[in-house]
C-alpha cells in the first residue's frame, strides 16, 4: 500500500514531535508512509470562515501533493473531516469534481490503525494515568467511535480513566475561540475541571489544537495535568520511558 502521511499545519508549526511519532509508529508496524513535500493546508480554515473561492487553489495544492496516494494517513480528526466533507463544497464551487478525489483516501490515524491496518495492539508502552477527550470533529464527523479507546486500552502499563461529559466540546472550534472568547473560555474551563476531576496525569486526544486550548487552561491552573496527542502516546515504548 502506498501511504503518506498528512501531518497538519497546526503539527507542522507548533507540535512537530506529534508529525515524527505519526511516522514511528507507522514505520513500527511495517508502514513505509511518505511526506509529499507539497503539502501545505487542507483549505478547513478557509470553507469554516465562508472564503470558498480561496479555497480553491488551496484544495487544488491538497489534491497534486497527495495524488498517486492508496491511503493519506493524518493526526486530526478536524483536517480529515474537512477533507472527506468539504473538499466536495469547494469542488462543486469550482466546477471541477477532481478537487474531491482525494477525500475518499484521508483516514484520521485511528481510523488507519484499527481499519485499515486491522491492529489495536501497537506495542505500546506508556505508564501513566491518562484519560482521552474526543473532539468534536473526530466524535462527531468522521463517527471514529471508540477506536482511539480501544488503542489506548492495549498500550502497556497505561491506566485509563473515563473523562466526564467526554462528547462535550472544549471550547476551541478554531476562529470560534477568537471571535466568542468568553464562551470558548467558559466551555474550556468546564473541560479543564472534567480532567481534573479524573485524576488523570496526561490528557490525550486526536487533535493538538484542542489539546492546546485545554492545556492552556489547565496550565494557568497548575493542576499537573499535561497534555499529549494521540500520535505521542502510541508511539512511547519502554526504551522511551
Amino acid at each position: 500500500m502506498n501511504v503518506a502521511v498528512l501531518v497538519t499545519c497546526i503539527n507542522d508549526a507548533l507540535f512537530p514531535e506529534t508529525g515524527k511519532s505519526v511516522f514511528r509508529l507507522l514505520r513500527r508496524l511495517g508502514v513505509d508512509a511518505d511526506f509529499p513535500a507539497g503539502q501545505t493546508c487542507c483549505a478547513q480554515p478557509m470553507v469554516n470562515t465562508g472564503y470558498l473561492d480561496e479555497a480553491v487553489p488551496v484544495v487544488r495544492t491538497f489534491v497534486d501533493a497527495f495524488e498517486g496516494y492508496d491511503a493519506i494517513v493524518t493526526p486530526s480528526g478536524s483536517c480529515a473531516g474537512s477533507i472527506r466533507h468539504q473538499h466536495a463544497i469547494v469542488a462543486r464551487r469550482a466546477g471541477d469534481e477532481r478537487l474531491a478525489s482525494a477525500a475518499p483516501k484521508v483516514y484520521e490515524l485511528s481510523e488507519f490503525l484499527v481499519d485499515v491496518l486491522g491492529v489495536t495492539d501497537v506495542q505500546a508502552y506508556f505508564p501513566h494515568r491518562v484519560t482521552y477527550h474526543p473532539t468534536c470533529h473526530s466524535l462527531r464527523m468522521l463517527g471514529v467511535g471508540d477506536r482511539p479507546l480501544r488503542l489506548l486500552r492495549e498500550v502497556r502499563g497505561l491506566d485509563l480513566v473515563e473523562l466526564p461529559a467526554a462528547d462535550e466540546c472544549c471550547g476551541f472550534g478554531g476562529t470560534f475561540a477568537v471571535k466568542n472568547a468568553e464562551t470558548s473560555t467558559a466551555m474550556g474551563a468546564d473541560k479543564a475541571r472534567h480532567v481534573r476531576g479524573t485524576g488523570a496525569e496526561v490528557l490525550v486526544a486526536g487533535d493538538n489544537s484542542c489539546l492546546l486550548h485545554i492545556g492552556g487552561l489547565l496550565s494557568r491552573e497548575r493542576g499537573g495535568v499535561r497534555v499529549m496527542h494521540l500520535a505521542d502516546v502510541l508511539a512511547s515504548t519502554e526504551g522511551d520511558a
